[in-house]
């Protein structure tokens, strides 16, 4: 009978004689606590308020909210996604596990943009390498000169920011207020995309977040949560969140605790607070898989394909003819 049985053990600050340093591996995470003792080990499981780590001797339990940071192999998380990630046309997809937004911003934040027009600014958030950028028909409405601000994080680790000029309109489609841009290459930048979930498996209570640029204070982050999956407003399907969402949220993403894009924040009730609404990913997808359908030509005033009326009768009261 096998009686080697891991238990699972609570991390509590115990005084400086508490240090829990083993030998590294290859696969080791380092975690910094709050008071300064360090831990290695590999990461099993990531929950909302603690992460089980296996220390080679024993699974421990460390609270959320004792660590400081946590020095993870980016290399070795890079490679998992693009081993585990697909594509659906312009936009990727990939099984992610559950994390804190502490590190779902740290690792998916580049792929939010800074949308400014003459006449404002929204967010946007890049979906493929080659610059495609997903934001709100509101913000580029009657526009037709666009910049777009690039957060780019360099080898120290600080963003540097990168503002880029004539950016490219593709496609608007004002009934789902959704547009496709495309940023053009930069040298030195990769473009970082953001990965959209499958599906609309989110539920009402499920912890969502939005990274955006709210009456222009860059990289903002809010938390709450979804109030409802299907609130219909005028015909639409809306995701409706307590996550705070105010002027310059427009056309920037709502994640779920995965850190995949649910939804394309859009608009909030003026009249109250935690009254938030985004597009659901199922309209995004269609408006992509159909792009050509909405495609912008700013010399044409009929952007797209315009599909003309059947001709009508010049006698309306004459009755219709039957072939004998």
């Amino acid at each position: 009978m096998n009686l080697n049985i891991r238990r699972f053990l609570p991390v509590l600050s115990a005084g400086p004689l508490l240090i829990l340093v083993l030998s590294a591996s290859a696969t080791a995470d380092t975690i910094v606590l709050k008071s300064g003792q360090k831990i290695e080990g590999q990461v099993l499981k990531v929950q909302e308020d603690v992460i089980f780590v296996d220390i080679g001797i024993d699974v421990i339990k460390v609270p959320v909210d004792s660590i400081d940071k946590r020095m993870e192999d980016d290399a070795k998380e890079e490679a998992t996604d693009t081993a585990t990630k697909t594509s659906a046309g312009l936009l990727k997809m990939a099984k992610l596990p559950v994390k804190t937004v502490k590190d779902l911003v740290k690792r998916y934040a580049e792929g939010v943009v800074l949308i400014q027009n003459p006449g404002g600014l929204g967010s946007g958030f890049i979906v493929s390498e080659e610059g495609h950028c997903v934001t709100n028909y509101h913000v580029v409405e009657g526009q037709t000169r666009l910049a777009v601000t690039i957060f780019h994080r360099k080898e120290n680790g600080e963003f540097e920011r990168v503002a880029v000029r004539d950016v490219k309109i593709l496609s608007l489609n004002p009934h789902f207020d959704l547009a496709l841009l495309q940023i053009p290459k930069q040298d030195g930048i990769d473009f970082r995309p953001v990965f959209v979930a499958e599906d609309d498996s989110h539920r009402e209570g499920d912890k969502v977040f939005a990274i955006g640029s709210p009456l222009g204070l860059e990289r903002s982050v809010s938390e709450g949560i979804v109030s409802t999956r299907n609130r219909n407003m005028d015909g639409i399907v809306y995701i409706q969140t307590t996550a705070q969402i105010n002027p310059g949220n427009s056309g920037g993403p709502l994640f779920n605790n995965k850190g995949e894009v649910v939804g394309v924040i859009n608009m909030k009730l003026t009249l109250g607070e935690g009254l938030g609404f985004a597009i659901p990913v199922a309209y995004l997808r269609h408006f992509i898989s159909n792009r050509d359908a909405f495609a912008f030509d700013r010399t044409n005033p009929n952007t797209g394909y315009h599909y003309l009326e059947p001709p009508g009768r010049t006698n309306p009261k004459q009755p219709y003819e039957t072939e004998k």
